[in-house]
């Protein structure tokens, strides 16, 4: 079948020599893996490498063969392109980070339009700010929203989260948060991209990133720790 579809670029693999391994996120199938031949080569002006950074906006029209294998790119041009994404280092560092999350999160074959609208629209407000610091801790809380574990915040009074129910409680346990570490996380439940992004302080975000990575990890089947994590709190230390 021919699509044409807008999609998120949420990994690339090299493959051999001169071809990649893309996996994207579109709006008309949700998860999908292409083969890009020659992506590498000059003879292909429609396939540059450019286009397959993490979270670049792209256009594609492909060849969706819906059997599990990899599919095929025929046309590809950049759907919105970046100001700031990839050539700011921290915005890039973190942008890597965020793929990578997603890369780990996101498994469904199938559409998804308000996970998709929402990245979409998450990153352009990326590009086009500078006060970011807090922006893939919200990011992230968010997302959760979509894949279907956002906290249950109806008593959001109780000093405790219980990380593994997701909710909050009178009462500690072993997988909840102390009263300090709940805290910080209402503090984030509050936060909008627009709010201000100097809320935390170093070390308390450190400690949110921590205790998002680690809700992730109860909550998604099979995830795994971002290769990219220790490299963004160099960035933000």
């Amino acid at each position: 079948m021919l699509v044409k579809t807008k999609a998120i670029v949420i990994s690339s693999l090299k493959f051999h020599e001169k071809s990649l391994i893309v996996k994207c996120f579109t709006l008309s199938d949700g998860l999908k893996s292409y083969f890009v031949r020659d992506a590498f080569s000059a003879r292909k002006g429609n396939q540059k490498i450019a286009y397959f950074q993490p979270l670049t906006l792209i256009e594609i029209e492909a060849i969706h063969k819906n059997k599990g294998t990899l599919e095929q790119i025929k046309e590809i041009k950049i759907d919105c392109p970046f100001q700031t994404i990839h050539s700011d280092v921290v915005k890039s560092t973190m942008t890597l980070f965020l793929s990578e999350m997603l890369h780990h999160s996101i498994h469904e074959e199938e559409k998804n339009e308000p996970l998709f609208h929402f990245i979409e629209s998450a990153l352009h407000w990326f590009d086009h700010h500078d006060e970011i610091a807090n922006f893939h801790l919200i990011f992230l809380l968010e997302i959760a929203k979509y894949l279907g574990f956002y906290p249950d915040i109806s008593d959001i009074q109780f000093p405790f989260f219980e990380m593994k129910d997701g909710v909050f409680t009178p009462f500690h346990s072993l997988t909840s948060l102390n009263e300090h570490e709940t805290q910080l996380f209402k503090k984030l439940i509050d936060l909008e991209f627009d709010n201000n992004q100097k809320t935390f302080h170093v070390s308390e975000r450190q400690i949110v990133l921590r205790i998002l990575i680690d809700y992730y990890s109860m909550h998604l089947d099979g995830f795994k720790k971002p290769k990219s994590l220790e490299v963004l709190k160099e960035v933000f230390s």
